[in-house]
């Protein structure tokens, strides 16, 4: 039995529409209470997944709001449990009154991620696709709904189930022969185990290789605009966001402290850092901000190194190239290209890989620029990246796990010592979807036995 539960689904800001979610046992009875339909007939009654016109009301029978309704009866639904939405309209107040009519009918608030929790709780979701979920919610760039909607969909748990399947056959039919010797299974075999043991860790690593793309594509690059002052840093931070997020004046020092906002360039989200002008200065607060600019570089995936093109190179453009270079990464903008130049551009593009000219008072250049971005971080296959913390966490015990069973087999160790590495490989793949290795484990060695037993 599951308590029926109800909540506000399309956020808290006035809206053209807005929706409210049920879900549980007797959700249709209390909606009978506060909808009445068009129709004349009961919402309990409504045929399922059509919707259907009428008027909620509140404790008191009084009209709210005339709205949209649909249900869902389980284990067809979201939740796997009987479903319902109401779509009126978004006023917060609509909303909240609609809320306390049902509470005052017999539901109670959902709680944070409650409608999903029932979905994997009912074996309608696993732990990647209601991780999933989030991420498509709080996705930022066109990639990372992609890669988030392939998840819900169940790209990462086919591919992580695979590995486990190919272990939890290996490991059934082993404990199927010993505790079940008058059964006729084919013994596991020496050569079976280190294929299959090999194959899984390769893969699995292949996937925990995903991480780092992963990452940039839920949280973004965190990227360093560097150089010295005056060569046009707060004016490319301001062309890339779209408008004027940086005071830009011709009196070097300006900036004296970072300034941080988000892009996206070539599809891929930017978490720029426009800093201070690096330069020698007698200035404390200025020299306070240079050290956080040398700081912000060092912890940067990317640099951003903004040069003067109309200008000769200096020594403080060589001090600022010595902070980008402590960056993951380095793309080089030559700016001010709409002016007649001077540095040497071959020379600049045999010290760096990408160097490009630009004018960020023009906007000219910034597509070289995206496409420069869009190459250094891709996408990847939607679906196969691992996005989080913890979904890494898991597949690297699991690699470490195989590993050791590996290993153990290749120096001549028995079966049984090698499984119990291949079981703790199984527990973390386990961990990452939320599948049970004692029940799948004693599933599959029943599967093997002739059908009467």
């Amino acid at each position: 039995m599951s308590e029926p539960i109800a909540a506000i689904a399309s956020g808290g800001d006035r809206s053209v529409f807005g929706i409210i979610r049920m879900s549980g046992d007797g959700c249709f009875s209390i909606c009978d209470q506060v909808f009445r339909a068009n129709n004349g007939r009961p919402f309990s009654r409504q045929a399922p997944r059509e919707l259907v016109v009428g008027l909620l009301l509140d404790s008191q029978s009084r009209p709210i709001d005339q709205v949209l309704a649909v249900r869902f009866p389980g284990p067809r639904s979201f939740t796997g449990e009987d479903y319902a939405e109401f779509q009126c309209h978004g006023s917060p107040v609509v909303m909240d009154e609609v809320l306390q009519a049902l509470f005052a009918a017999g539901m109670r608030q959902a709680g944070r991620g409650e409608f999903t929790k029932r979905a994997f709780l009912n074996g309608h979701l696993d732990l990647t696709q209601a991780e999933a979920v989030v991420d498509l919610i709080e996705s930022e760039t066109a990639a990372a709904a992609r890669n988030a909607v392939a998840q819900l969909e169940g790209v990462l748990r086919q591919r992580a189930g695979a590995v486990y399947d190919s272990l939890l056959d290996i490991a059934s039919r082993f404990y199927a022969v010993v505790d079940y010797p008058d059964e006729d299974i084919a013994d596991v075999q020496r050569e079976d185990i280190a294929r299959t043991l090999t194959a899984a860790e390769q893969g699995l690593a292949q996937l925990l290789a995903t991480f780092r793309r992963g990452r940039v594509l839920r949280q973004g690059v965190p990227t360093a605009i560097i150089g010295r002052p005056n060569v046009g840093k707060s004016s490319l931070l301001n062309a890339l966001v779209g408008y004027e997020r940086a005071i830009v004046t011709g009196i070097a020092g300006t900036t004296r402290d970072t300034v941080e906002e988000k892009a996206v360039v070539g599809g891929v989200l930017l978490r720029l850092i426009d800093t201070a002008g690096i330069r020698d200065t007698g200035d404390t607060v200025e020299r306070l901000g240079v050290e956080r600019a040398r700081a912000a570089a060092e912890e940067a995936g990317l640099a951003l190194l903004v040069l003067d093109g109309s200008q000769d190179l200096t020594a403080e453009d060589e001090a600022a190239v010595q902070a980008a270079v402590q960056a993951g990464s380095q793309i080089v903008l030559v700016n001010k290209a709409d002016l007649p130049q001077k540095v040497d551009l071959a020379a600049l593009r045999d010290r760096f890989a990408c160097v490009l000219p630009v004018s960020a008072r023009e906007g000219t250049g910034l597509e070289a620029l995206e496409a420069a971005v869009a190459g250094l971080f891709p996408a990847g296959e939607p679906g196969q990246l691992l996005t989080n913390a913890r979904q890494a966490e898991a597949v690297s015990r699991a690699v470490d796990a195989l590993r050791g069973a590996r290993q153990a087999l290749d120096s001549g160790m028995t079966p049984d010592a090698v499984l119990t590495d291949t079981e703790g490989a199984l527990h973390a793949l386990g961990e990452l979807t939320g599948r049970t290795l004692r029940e799948d484990m004693v599933a599959r060695i029943f599967e093997r036995f002739c059908v009467g037993k």
